[in-house]
């Protein structure tokens, strides 16, 4: 009866209201007519999928002193877990990702995000290695988050969803919810811990909150902090979010709709930070789309449609108070505030084996956030290999088609895995 409840809650309730079609335009073909329906669409929320997860029902005790329980975290993996469980590696997932990682995303229909590194003879060989990745504590993709069902201090369910109410949560919770995974899986310690951006702040707490658990660690294309600029960014995005009426403080799933305008736009600022000048230059320059005449009615430049495509595709697979709480958590992220100030603290006397990368267009987290942390982890007297790849394609390059960076990152962790015996 309570799960009915809870399905009543969040079910559509307008007749305006549909489900998402799946099938979406590419970034050259839209009108001024197309972007005008667009805007002016009501769009219901997320479909429900059937994630494989972990249920925790005594839950997570939350840094900021609140409980969430039961605690459910939702993950994929690939390979096989050989008989030592010695051959496991976690993936991190960043701000906009989840843990369709290596397959066909359940509501987008299109590849996994890292799907270009993942497989037999791969970087991530999956012959040779078990892949474990989990939506972050917080996320819409299975989590435990704001569309979660509520529960009261014993853990019972009220019948509607969390949203704002929803606890804030920090790097280190889920971190902490990965562990809980980690063991259920019979895993004492991960072979490495992988990811870039957000995940590269997932690896950096994971080395240092449970340095005995990770053998490896790959922080890529992140930082030990987000900046004043990351931060500055991401308060816009979530300015455009509470400005969007179908927000309705944050309890727009009473009128089954979402926040469409407001959470497009932060996706289409955020998604400007991804990308270097050269990258915009270079796939669109100043290209016109034959507009009639210059007008505020439609899209006149390509890198226009291409922002608003970005934007249009995104708030049909991501919750408009999950991006709210995961940025937060993100802004929050202060390893070396964590430690008396002092990053090297973080990590001395560790074990754990590091390779750090950045992109030298990356501007988001540029490289010489990547050098303080090597600095750092030197002053710590870690074990650290560092390389800062040649690419145009700013901060988006770690998930992209970059041989020199897949090259040194697989050979890092072949390495790891033959000093263990994997």
């Amino acid at each position: 009866m309570r799960d009915q409840i809870f399905r009543e809650a969040i079910t559509p309730t307008s007749p305006r209201a549909k489900r998402p079609s799946h099938t979406s335009e590419g970034c050259a073909g839209g009108t001024g007519q197309r972007k005008s329906a667009l805007m002016s669409q009501t769009i219901a929320p997320l479909p429900d999928v059937d994630h494989q997860a972990a249920q925790f029902p005594d839950g997570l005790a939350l840094e900021c002193g609140a409980v969430v329980a039961p605690l459910t975290v939702a993950y994929r993996t690939y390979g096989r877990l050989n008989a030592a469980a010695s051959n496991a590696v976690l993936i991190c997932h960043a701000l906009t990702g989840d843990q369709y990682v290596a397959e066909t995303h359940p509501i987008t229909g299109k590849p996994g995000w890292w799907e270009n590194i993942i497989g037999p003879g791969r970087p991530l060989d999956t012959d040779r290695y078990f892949l474990v990745c989990a939506n972050v504590l917080g996320g819409c993709m299975g989590s435990t988050g704001p569309r979660s069902e509520m529960t009261d201090a014993a853990g019972r369910g009220l019948g509607r969803p969390w949203g704002t109410d929803f606890p804030s949560v920090t790097i280190r919770d889920m971190v902490r919810a990965q562990k809980r995974l980690m063991e259920k899986l019979g895993i004492n310690r991960w072979l490495a811990v992988i990811g870039g951006s957000m995940g590269g702040m997932q690896v950096l707490e994971w080395a240092a909150t449970y340095p005995e658990a990770v053998y490896a660690a790959a922080p890529i294309a992140t930082a030990a902090h987000h900046s004043a600029q990351n931060i500055a960014f991401h308060e816009v995005g979530r300015a455009a979010i509470h400005s969007d009426p179908d927000w309705r403080g944050g309890r727009y799933w009473e009128a089954g709709i979402i926040p469409a305008k407001g959470l497009s736009v932060a996706r289409m600022v955020a998604h400007i930070t991804y990308l270097s000048e050269k990258a915009l230059t270079r796939k669109f320059g100043r290209r016109l789309r034959g507009a009639s005449a210059l007008t505020f009615l439609e899209d006149v430049f390509e890198v226009e449609s291409y922002l608003r495509h970005q934007g249009s595709t995104f708030v049909r697979r991501f919750d408009a108070n999950a991006y709210l709480t995961i940025t937060r958590a993100m802004d929050f992220f202060d390893l070396a505030a964590d430690h008396e100030g002092d990053l090297a603290k973080a990590f001395r006397g560790t074990a754990t084996r590091f390779f750090v990368a950045s992109f030298n267009s990356d501007w988001l987290f540029p490289t010489s956030e990547s050098r303080t942390l090597v600095r750092a982890l030197n002053m710590a007297a870690a074990n650290v290999s560092f390389v800062e790849i040649d690419s145009d394609k700013g901060h988006d390059a770690f998930l992209l088609e970059e041989p020199d960076f897949h090259r040194a990152l697989g050979g890092f962790l072949a390495g790891c895995a033959e000093r263990l015996g994997v």
